[in-house]
C-alpha cells in the first residue's frame, strides 16, 4: 500500500479540489480531461494511504468530509509552502524576486509610476512587476498584510510599526475645488463648516480591508458623500459637479487654470499638507532583492519622489 507521502502530491490535491468544486466525480473528470476512473483511483489511493473517507458518497452529490475538508485546507498551505521554496530556490541563484508588489496611493503621479516601471524593465529582470491602487490606510496595510512589498503614499512614523522601515516622500498641498457651476464656486469665503455640510462631498473610499481600520478625512458628520474609488474618481467626479472636495494641489493645478476647477478656501484645512513616505518590510536573512533595491535607489533621488508627488502631466 502507497505511503501518504508517496500520494500526497500537488496533482492528488488537485484532483480532491476538483471533485469537491464540481460535486462529482465524473464531472470532475471532465474539468480535468480525465477518465471517471483515474478520478476515483487517485481518491481511493488518497483514502487508502490516509485511511480515512475523503467524500460523502451517500447521496448524488459528492461532498467533502470532515477529514476531507481539512486536508484541502491543509494542502493550500503545502501548495503555499512548495511556491515559496521554488521561490527562494531561484531567489538564491538570481539575486531577483520572483515577483514584486508596490501598493501605491492613488494621491501620486501614475505617468511618474508608469515611467518608472519602463526604467525597472529596461534591466530585463526575472521579477514579476505587479502595482496596486490604494488609498489612505489601506497603502500601508497592503505592505503589513504581505500583499505588497514596497508601499509609495504612507503615513508612517518611523519605527512604530515593527518590521517595516520607511522614509519620508515628502509633503503633498491639498485644496478645495468645486465645479464652476457648484453652487460654492460662489459663496463667500472662507467657507464655513455650517456651509460646506448642505453640498455633498466627494470622497475616495479607504482600501483598506480590515474591518474598523477605514479612516476619513474632512468629512462632516451628517454630510451626504459620494464615495469614488480613486483620486483620479473624485477629480473626475468633482469636474462634473456633483460635489466638492480637497485634492492634491498639482493634480487640480491644471483644471484650475483653465478654469474647469474653482479653487476655495474654507475654515477647514483638510490635508493641508500631508506628509507623506514610502515603506517597505524589513528583509529576512536573504537580504533585499535587487527589485527592491533598484526601486529604494530610485526613491533615493529628490528629482524621483518631487515627481510622484507633483507631476501629474498625464492630467
Amino acid at each position: 500500500m502507497p505511503s501518504p507521502r508517496d500520494v500526497l502530491t500537488p496533482d492528488a490535491l488537485g484532483v480532491v479540489q476538483a471533485v469537491a468544486d464540481q460535486g462529482s466525480f465524473a464531472a470532475a473528470a471532465r474539468e480535468l480531461g480525465l477518465v471517471p476512473s483515474a478520478v476515483t483511483y487517485r481518491i481511493r489511493q488518497l483514502e487508502d494511504a490516509l485511511d480515512v473517507l475523503l467524500f460523502d458518497r451517500s447521496s448524488r452529490t459528492a461532498r467533502l468530509t470532515a477529514a476531507g475538508n481539512e486536508l484541502l485546507c491543509a494542502g493550500q498551505q503545502l501548495l503555499q509552502d512548495i511556491d515559496a521554496m521554488a521561490n527562494r530556490v531561484k531567489r538564491v541563484a538570481t539575486g531577483w524576486e520572483a515577483e514584486f508588489t508596490i501598493a501605491v496611493d492613488s494621491a501620486l503621479s501614475r505617468s511618474t509610476m508608469m515611467e518608472l516601471a519602463e526604467a525597472f524593465y529596461t534591466l530585463e529582470p526575472t521579477t514579476r512587476l505587479r502595482i496596486r491602487d490604494e488609498a489612505l490606510a489601506g497603502t500601508l496595510e497592503a505592505l503589513t498584510s504581505g500583499r505588497a512589498d514596497l508601499a509609495l503614499g504612507v503615513v508612517v512614523e518611523p519605527g512604530t510599526t515593527p518590521g517595516v522601515q520607511s522614509h519620508e516622500l515628502g509633503d503633498l498641498t491639498f485644496v478645495y475645488c468645486v465645479a464652476p457651476h457648484h453652487p460654492l464656486a460662489k459663496a463667500a469665503e472662507p467657507i464655513p463648516d455650517e456651509v460646506l455640510i448642505k453640498h455633498r462631498a466627494v470622497a475616495v473610499a479607504d482600501s483598506t480591508q480590515q474591518r474598523g481600520q477605514a479612516i476619513t478625512i474632512s468629512l462632516l458628520a451628517g454630510q451626504d458623500v459620494f464615495t469614488v474609488p480613486s483620486m483620479r474618481s473624485k477629480l473626475d467626479a468633482q469636474l462634473r459637479g456633483l460635489g466638492g472636495g480637497f485634492l492634491p494641489e498639482p493634480l487640480a493645478r491644471p483644471y484650475v487654470e483653465t478654469g474647469r476647477l474653482v479653487q476655495r478656501k474654507t475654515q477647514r484645512s483638510g490635508r493641508l499638507p500631508a506628509r507623506m513616505g514610502y515603506a517597505w518590510r524589513s528583509a529576512g536573512s536573504l537580504g533585499p532583492g535587487r527589485a527592491l533595491q533598484w526601486w529604494l535607489s530610485q526613491l533615493e533621488s529628490p528629482t524621483t519622489r518631487a515627481a510622484l508627488l507633483g507631476r501629474h502631466t498625464d492630467a
